[in-house]
């Protein structure tokens, strides 16, 4: 039997921790063994994660990641907890649903930074010190978008297509250091950012029938994919989108 990933020795940063699937992730690192820095907006909602996490095992850090300019910063102060990340999983996400009609140049700009841009350019500001380790695991959050066109998704969809590519060309760039980049690409799972797709019971039933399990996700469904991406398991993976979906797109 292969045994679970340990990821004792290893810091984790995590966005969007506060809520959903980025939240998960965090206490799932943790419980792991890794140490993990906590980056979301509200602090309040971090040092609820603290609390439900580990003893001593989650560092809350509170930054607005829109500040691109500011992302060498926090790349720096999450470093001071624990040491300089070797793990990043990037789990923050802006979806506006507007119809294409309808899509305005600030939502396009927000959601492409945040979806895109920042899993981007704080990567490329923790590399140096998982190159100096040999060792780095980089996973950023595709989607069901990544692939599909969904109604209300045009700038959500581009940034998650962007995602998949990302991953691709990071994986390119970095995996001969020892770092892998890899993405994860969530199926209906309930969180914040498809509280409006759950809100609808009879729109959730469908999307459960179109998986081939015929269920949406439960968030324990995430902590496998997510471990094994983050560990040695994965040594010889990477530039690779790993659907977390149910077999929704196998259909």
């Amino acid at each position: 039997m292969v045994p679970a990933p340990e990821l004792s020795g290893h810091v984790a940063l995590v966005t969007g921790a506060s809520s959903g699937l980025g939240r998960r992730a965090a206490l799932t690192l943790a419980r792991a063994g890794a140490r993990v820095v906590a980056v979301a907006r509200r602090a309040e909602a971090l040092d609820a994660l603290v609390a439900d996490g580990p003893d001593r095992a989650i560092a809350p850090l509170p930054w607005d990641l829109t500040d691109r300019a500011a992302l060498p910063d926090l790349a720096r102060a999450a470093a001071t907890p624990f040491g300089a990340p070797d793990i990043a999983v990037h789990a923050a996400g802006l979806n506006p649903r507007q119809a294409a009609d309808d899509v305005t140049p600030e939502a396009w700009d927000a959601t492409l930074d945040l979806n895109l841009a920042v899993p981007f350019f704080l990567s490329q500001a923790l590399v140096p010190a998982m190159r100096s380790k040999g060792w780095g695991r980089i996973v950023t959050f595709a989607s069901l978008q990544s692939t599909r066109a969904f109604p209300a998704g045009l700038a959500y969809g581009a940034s998650k297509g962007g995602v998949a590519q990302l991953t691709r060309a990071m994986a390119e760039a970095w995996s001969k250091d020892g770092i892998t980049a890899n993405a994860i690409g969530p199926g209906f799972f309930e969180t914040e950012l498809t509280a409006a797709v759950f809100a609808d019971p009879d729109r959730a039933a469908r999307n459960a029938a179109q998986t081939c399990i015929g269920r949406n996700g439960r968030p324990e469904d995430m902590d496998g994919p997510l471990l094994f991406l983050c560990s040695d398991a994965c040594a010889y993976v990477t530039g690779q989108v790993l659907m977390v979906d149910g077999g929704f797109t196998a259909k």
